[in-house]
């Protein structure tokens, strides 16, 4: 079975919730995965960049996916987030992890080092011949410093056979145009732009990998299919109601943002590790205001 129709819908990225001692919490990440999968997503995200892996050790992220795979229970698929910039430690994690249970592996493109696109196509193909599973690209360069170019994709897309889909979060509309045109017909590409799900998904767009719908999974998801089912008019009334999320949410950092509204909603610690800190309290007190006066 392809990406593009078992991961067809809404992924969630989900946090990695901490102890005041900054230890995991994995009582309350087995409250998330539940909010989750009741609020009706199609697959979960475990360990993507929202999941705060730079801090996690490689130790913790295995217990992390042996405890998803557990909770989840086969109810929806699982995503593993597995990246880096440095290449031959990602090939050594995609052999050694416990990956039996995954659909997939999603994995950024290789931060700081600005490689070339020539760089990014190798680092690709030696991840996509090590990995059990389908490697999803993820393209994030406000974050990487490095965008994937169409045309590296496309080639990724047509020459090298583990590489199943990309989430795509590059802001460039022609970009993306480009993509849906020239990648093969079984390629997965879906959103990883919460703001502008809807109109990627008006362009071919399978979906959306989101940040938001740790904190509002139903409404996210039931958006989501509207829009796949091509009726936009009530995809956007929803996505009208949530519209000040997706600004809340990147104030300062993410997830910090998106910790904030699982605190408020009683599921985490508003716990994160350092570097990053918890929201200010002037932004927290507007996530405050936005859950007090929000109609589900």
């Amino acid at each position: 079975m392809s990406l593009k129709s078992s991961l067809r819908g809404t992924g969630v990225a989900i946090v990695t919730p901490f102890n005041e001692d900054h230890s995991i919490d994995f009582e309350a990440l087995g409250k998330v995965i539940d909010f989750q999968i009741d609020g009706g997503i199609e697959y979960l995200v475990t360990l993507g960049t929202t999941g705060e892996t730079p801090t996690i050790s490689k130790e913790e992220q295995i217990q992390i996916i042996e405890y998803t795979y557990e909770r989840v229970g086969g109810r929806v698929p699982v995503v593993v987030g597995i990246g880096g910039n440095n290449t031959l430690a990602v090939v050594e994690m995609l052999k050694t992890f416990p990956l039996q249970k995954a659909t997939a592996i999603l994995s950024a493109a290789p931060y700081y080092s600005k490689p070339s696109q020539e760089g990014i196509f190798q680092h690709y193909k030696a991840l996509a011949e090590a990995s059990p599973k389908p490697i999803l690209l993820y393209n994030v360069p406000h974050r990487t410093g490095k965008n994937i170019d169409a045309e590296t994709v496309i080639r990724l897309a047509k020459e090298v056979k583990n590489i199943g889909g990309i989430k795509e979060a590059c802001g460039n509309f022609t970009q993306f145009a480009h993509i849906l045109r020239d990648v093969p017909e079984d390629f997965l590409v879906t959103s990883g732009e919460d703001d502008i799900a809807i109109p990627q998904i008006a362009m071919g767009m399978q979906g959306v990998i989101t940040v938001a719908g740790n904190a509002f999974p139903k409404e996210v998801s039931t958006m989501v299919r509207l829009a796949l089912d091509g009726k936009f008019k009530e995809a956007t009334s929803i996505n009208n109601k949530i519209l000040d999320v997706f600004t809340l949410l990147f104030n300062e950092n993410n997830p910090a943002g998106i910790k904030a509204f699982l605190f408020e909603k009683g599921l985490i610690k508003n716990e994160l590790r350092l570097p990053v800190v918890p929201l200010s309290s002037p932004n927290h007190q507007k996530i405050k205001e936005f859950l007090r006066n929000y109609i589900a």
